[in-house]
């Protein structure tokens, strides 16, 4: 099984879009039994306690216009003990990488990468907390997540 974690800033927006847009595809083209897919954040801003606020609500809106529910899926911050658990650990930015090599105390495995990375157009995904452009996080978002697909398949 291939154990993929998506990471932003709060968990609220990117990584959750990209965490529901992943097991989308995956369950289209028939593979999410071979997957284990999740998301969090670097940071502890939307976490009050043990409870982590639900996805920001733009972000839902945008995932519901492509048919896709992200029901239930409440924040959570990165643990140090993520690193060993998963294969893949996807950044949406560079000051998510950042953090997250604070937070995991490196990469010696090279596991960490931008989402991306995976596509012909590497760089950050635009974080919409600031820009209210709900619909370009999608959009980059697919397009890296599709890039993933292909690269675990051997295809990039």
């Amino acid at each position: 099984m291939i154990k993929v974690l998506f990471i932003c800033h709060g968990n609220i927006c990117r990584s959750p879009m990209a965490e529901f847009i992943f097991k989308d595809l995956i369950k289209k083209k028939g593979v999410e039994d071979k997957f284990y897919v999740a998301s969090c954040a670097t940071s502890t801003e939307e976490i009050w306690g043990d409870v982590g606020n639900p996805v920001y609500p733009p972000a839902r809106d945008e995932l519901k216009k492509h048919g896709i529910s992200c029901e239930g899926k409440r924040a959570v911050q990165l643990k140090k003990r993520d690193y060993g658990e998963y294969d893949y650990l996807i950044a949406m930015d560079s000051n998510n990488i950042r953090n997250m090599n604070r937070i995991l105390g490196g990469d010696p495995d090279g596991k960490v990468s931008k989402l991306m990375d995976y596509t012909d157009r590497p760089g950050d995904v635009a974080d919409p907390w600031y820009s209210d452009r709900f619909d370009v996080a999608y959009r980059d978002i697919y397009d890296g997540c599709c890039g993933l697909i292909a690269h675990l398949n051997g295809e990039k």
